[in-house]
């Protein structure tokens, strides 16, 4: 096994790219409709998993956390009004029309993703506490 550093850095490439595939494919799943509201997980998920992540030792804890990072990263950037994917389809849109969306409709767009999100997370954190 080699232990130099170049490698080590190439693992850890190589793991990020690997857990992005892995989450990006879990995200298709939502969006074609081959994944259930009960697979998602919330805090009480993430607290349980943690708590499995510590009998492994600090390498295990460093993983689930770079893991649940890169989870919100990609999350992030879903194309939902409040999170910044969503705000990168408004700047699209901008471009596009070669003119900025009024501010009361770029307001009412993200209250409605925000609602949506909020509704989201009341939902998940339901079905953890339920199971």
């Amino acid at each position: 096994m080699d232990t130099s550093f170049q490698a080590k850095i190439l693992s850890g490439f190589t793991t990020t790219w690997s857990m992005g595939k892995t989450l990006l494919g879990a995200l298709w799943s939502m969006v074609s409709g081959h994944f259930s509201l009960n697979d998602l997980g919330g805090p009480v998920a993430i607290f349980a998993t943690t708590s499995q992540a510590t009998s492994l030792g600090i390498a295990g804890v460093l993983r689930f956390l770079a893991f649940l990072s890169l989870n919100l990263a990609i999350i992030n950037l879903v194309p939902i009004p409040g999170l910044d994917g969503g705000k990168l389809i408004l700047n699209i849109i901008e471009a596009i029309r070669r003119k900025p969306v009024s501010q009361t409709t770029e307001t009412i767009v993200t209250l409605i993703g925000f609602a949506f999100l909020m509704l989201l997370m009341i939902l998940v954190t339901w079905n953890d506490i339920e199971r």
